[in-house]
């Protein structure tokens, strides 16, 4: 079984996304190679193999300097008819989302999508897939030759395996239809501190704040703990916080070592994205909340008054 895994990068340095997903195929067993597209593409690749590939493919030309989908299905879907894959998987990234459905439109290819796990039955790769409103797992599989599996941003952490991998220059045959798209300008959003795919803490917010100008108690928190801030889908549709920090199904998966809770009920939509942490607070007024249910320890309390005594006991055990 040949499995392929694209690692996307920014400036060089692999998303963390991309890593965790190579990690999960590697320690399935069978050999797994990785490709790294666009400018920056060999320096990320030297990282790479660090993490379990035995060969990262890397293409560089000026049609892939963007990071546009169209050029990039071209250069993928070449190298899976050379080399045989089986088994493509990617990271459910902007990018990776439009590559997956890319690629099985040109190759003709089954994908699965918004998976949380990955493993192997007789040879074969079965996912694993939610449903039901995210309620049961069921297990989902492939009937074409070339499986495409398309994983949930934050489902697996990166592992380190200290290994190197042998780089490989692939031609970059480009479609003159996918280079009509050009990329006019990029913007990114300014934040301060870790994104939450990242960060190691996180405290997130939900309608219990009860309005955008609380968010205030649990950015001090964030801030006292060197973490990043949270938000539900309900906050974010409401416009309390930006998208880009919502957990959840429809939002981001995260995997911290530590996820504060504050004013959120736990229903099992947000209860996805983050029951992967390695310790969950919860603070919450609600003795009958969800999230009660599943949290490491809770407390039943008004945040407004739990949150700014926590932020300023971590400040004084800080200066200590």
């Amino acid at each position: 079984m040949s499995t392929l895994v694209f690692v996307e990068h920014h400036d060089g340095e692999p998303l963390k996304g991309s890593l965790g997903v190579l990690s999960k195929a590697v320690s399935l067993g069978a050999p797994v190679s990785a490709v790294v597209l666009g400018a920056g593409a060999r320096a990320a690749a030297e990282h790479v193999g660090a993490y379990g590939a035995q060969t990262v493919y890397v293409a560089d030309t000026p049609e892939l300097a963007a990071p546009l989908p169209q050029p990039r299905v071209d250069v993928l879907a070449d190298l899976v008819r050379s080399k045989g894959v089986e088994n493509v998987v990617l990271s459910s990234s902007v990018l990776g989302t439009d590559l997956a459905a890319g690629l099985a439109a040109r190759l003709d290819a089954g994908l699965n999508w918004g998976l949380v796990d990955l493993s192997l039955d007789g040879g074969r790769l079965v996912g694993k897939q939610s449903a039901l409103g995210d309620s049961v797992y069921v297990d989902v599989a492939w009937t074409t030759t070339t499986r495409l599996a398309l994983v949930r941003s934050g489902a697996f952490e990166p592992v380190r395996t200290g290994g190197s991998a042998t780089i490989e220059e692939i031609p970059a045959t480009i479609q003159d239809w996918s280079v009509a798209a050009t990329l006019v300008s990029t913007e990114t959003a300014s934040s301060e501190g870790p994104s939450i795919e990242d960060a190691v803490v996180i405290v997130a917010g939900g309608r219990g704040l009860g309005g955008p100008e609380h968010f205030g108690v649990v950015e001090e928190l964030a801030k006292a703990l060197g973490g990043a801030v949270a938000a539900t889908r309900a906050v974010v549709d409401a416009g309390w916080y930006p998208y880009s920090t919502q957990v959840g199904q429809t939002g981001k998966n995260v995997s911290p070592k530590l996820y504060v809770a504050c004013g959120i009920s736990g229903a099992i939509q947000h209860k996805v994205g983050m029951q992967n942490s390695g310790t969950i607070v919860a603070i919450n007024k609600d003795k009958n909340a969800p999230i009660f249910d599943y949290c490491d320890l809770g407390i039943v309390g008004d945040l407004h008054a739990v949150v700014p005594k926590l932020t300023e006991l971590v400040k004084q055990r800080k200066s200590s």
